[in-house]
């Protein structure tokens, strides 16, 4: 049975519970975001970053997902990011390097409209805090005023590892990210504080690299028991232990037979006990 969940954010914002990634696509990015929506995928992340995403091959996928009716665009949650300078290909970078923070904002933004043949976004992420605190904020407060309702309704931090810098980011300004999107591995203690913070202040935390990053994990008797268990892989257990715990993991298979096990997941119930032992190898 694969059947989609939603978990809303603090903004009210509806978001799927699992994500597709597109990074790393490259020339098969069109072919790959139309059968992740074909397997029934409704969450789509990607990047205004060349280096790394191919954004207008996501808006083709979507653009010819929605021209032959499969899906319409209120059902699709659509997120992309602002990717500073220091991120960006010097040869591609898809606004004016030599324009101010707030300006490359602007144009950034502009193209992902435009690559992603919308009007609006679900979420627009920061791919990183910048350099120092004042750039990071002049960037933030770029965004904050894309985050009208219209054009962008939520606004997104990803790979940010230092609870001190989030709480800042948090506290200083007068939106807070409704989304905290991390690599989610042993090198960084799992992110537990960081995810403890995001429960309480009702940051929806995405996980990116859950799988491919935790061999160890994966591999491990307890889950691989749990696994048995219910008649599942030891990734979708890892995910459907992370949904519970109001995490969105995000997968960037190209397999189809992964698309539809990770949307599978929503049938498995976990007990209690077993959700505490897969929390115990966190520790």
């Amino acid at each position: 049975m694969s059947t989609l969940g939603w978990i809303t954010a603090a903004s009210g914002v509806r978001v799927p519970q699992v994500i597709y990634g597109t990074a790393w696509k490259k020339e098969r990015t069109s072919a790959l975001v139309a059968q992740a929506l074909a397997a029934g995928f409704r969450g789509i992340d990607t990047a205004c970053q060349p280096k790394h995403y191919d954004e207008a091959r996501v808006g083709e996928a979507i653009a010819d997902a929605l021209a032959r009716g499969t899906l319409r665009r209120e059902e699709l949650y659509l997120q992309t990011k602002f990717t500073s300078v220091d991120g960006q290909d010097p040869r591609r970078i898809p606004y004016d390097p030599r324009a101010s923070l707030a300006e490359q904002v602007e144009q950034s933004f502009a193209r992902s409209l435009e690559n992603l043949r919308t009007t609006y976004l679900d979420a627009l992420v920061l791919h990183s805090p910048l350099a120092t605190r004042a750039q990071t904020s002049e960037v933030w407060r770029a965004m904050q005023t894309l985050c009208d309702g219209q054009r962008v309704r939520q606004l997104g931090l990803s790979n940010c590892y230092d609870l001190r810098e989030l709480r800042w980011l948090c506290e200083a300004h007068e939106l807070a990210p409704s989304v905290l999107q991390n690599r989610f591995y042993a090198d960084t203690g799992y992110d537990r504080e960081i995810r403890a913070y995001c429960r309480e202040r009702g940051i929806l935390y995405q996980s990116f690299w859950t799988l491919s990053a935790n061999p160890y994990l994966l591999a491990h008797a307890t889950l691989r028991a749990i696994a048995a268990h219910h008649g599942a892989t030891p990734a979708q257990i890892l995910f459907r232990w992370l949904t519970l715990e109001g995490c969105v993991p995000l997968t960037g298979t190209q397999s189809v037979q992964h698309l539809r096990e990770s949307l599978a997941i929503f049938a498995i119930e976990l007990r209690d006990e077993e959700r505490a032992r897969i929390g115990a190898l966190l520790r």
